[in-house]
């Protein structure tokens, strides 16, 4: 195992296309499990090939146990990778999948076929090592897959989108089997996913990337409870956080312009807000209580959308052109056309720059 550092990386393809990893800085534990999350094109994947030596590195330094790899063969950084394609070998059968690499590297023999017998019975594919890949599930192969990985027993192990093509049962397997294998191995691993969902279980710390840009590196609560910007409040959570303009009006409340929305400012946000006539209000659907009887600071609007889920309701309370969402209990029952009021916490309550996009702190 060993630490790995990101020290102003730089990923640019030509002089005159915008960088796909623009000076990136993250440290990652010895033995933590970091999640690179964010949209298609983010960088995430970028960032993975460049630790793993099959993309170069434009400027500054990736450094793995102290060492700087940005020149170092891909075989010598002490990598693992598991591809988000499988990428096994048809012809061979299984065991021989696993232990090729080993062979490539002139392990003897002996400790070849030890490292197969264990690395199979650890992953539970010992009855699959005389089949070959065409006879496997997508499960059984990525199970493979991983076990291809860990067989060097990696420094660093890598994990490209490794639960994209499974079913959603099978993901949710995977994803316990995946986090059981971190919890007992404690490798230094670096999955890269854009489901939020799937970072937030596994990652002991979640960096969060969009348009090659570091926006946020924190563990899942941290990252999900306190985004350091709109675009972080945006990108996770399902639903995502209500996030809408407002201004301050003559009463000293935030006011949605042409509607009926008006939020009396408690002491904590006029301090959050300072002098700033316009902010994002943000919050999350299940940080907003809705009633039928108005309490003092709620505000009064007429239900628009129910959701029904099984385990939830979601009601949607449209203002002008916003439609804010709550979550409620399935105890409470609400029907479109309802009027209701929406009580918003300050635990729960956002302010974003309505310039910057930052989110606001005391």
């Amino acid at each position: 195992m060993a630490e790995l550092t990101f020290r102003n990386v730089v990923k640019q393809y030509s002089p005159t296309t915008p960088r796909a990893v623009d000076n990136v800085n993250l440290e990652v534990h010895d033995g933590e499990f970091t999640a690179l999350l964010g949209p298609s094109g983010c960088g995430k994947s970028t960032s993975l090939r460049m630790i793993a030596g099959l993309e170069s590195v434009t400027s500054g330094e990736i450094i793995i146990g102290g060492k700087v790899i940005n020149n170092v063969h891909p075989k010598d950084r002490g990598v693992g990778l598991a591809f988000e394609n499988y990428a096994l070998y048809p012809p061979l059968k299984i065991r021989d999948n696993l232990a090729f690499n080993l062979r490539a590297h002139g392990v003897a023999e002996p400790e070849v076929q030890s490292r197969v017998t264990e690395i199979s019975k650890y992953l539970h594919i010992s009855e699959l090592l005389d089949l070959k890949p065409a006879a496997l599930s997508s499960g059984q192969k990525q199970r493979v897959n991983i076990a291809r990985a860990l067989i060097r027993r990696p420094a660093v192990l890598l994990l490209d989108e490794p639960l994209s093509h499974l079913d959603a049962a099978l993901r949710v397997q995977m994803r316990t089997e995946i986090k059981r294998l971190h919890i007992e191995q404690r490798f230094t691993t670096v999955i890269v996913t854009h489901d939020q969902l799937e970072a937030m279980a596994l990652a002991d710390r979640i960096a969060v990337l969009n348009d090659g840009k570091l926006q946020q590196f924190d563990t899942p609560l941290e990252v999900f409870n306190h985004p350091a910007n709109e675009f972080v409040a945006g990108f996770l959570g399902e639903p995502p956080m209500n996030i809408f303009s407002v201004e301050r009006d003559a009463q000293d409340r935030w006011h949605l312009p042409g509607t009926a929305f008006a939020l009396p400012m408690s002491d904590h946000v006029r301090t959050l807000s300072g002098k700033r006539d316009k902010v994002k209000l943000g919050v999350r659907p299940w940080g907003i209580e809705v009633a039928r009887n108005a309490t003092p600071g709620s505000v009064s609007g007429t239900v628009s959308v129910v959701e029904d889920l099984g385990d939830e309701t979601r009601v949607g309370v449209r203002f002008g052109e916003v439609l804010v969402m709550a979550s409620v209990p399935l105890t409470k029952q609400y029907k479109s056309g309802s009027l209701v009021q929406l009580s918003f916490s300050d635990e729960d309550l956002n302010l974003f720059d309505i310039q910057t996009g930052d989110r606001l702190t005391a």
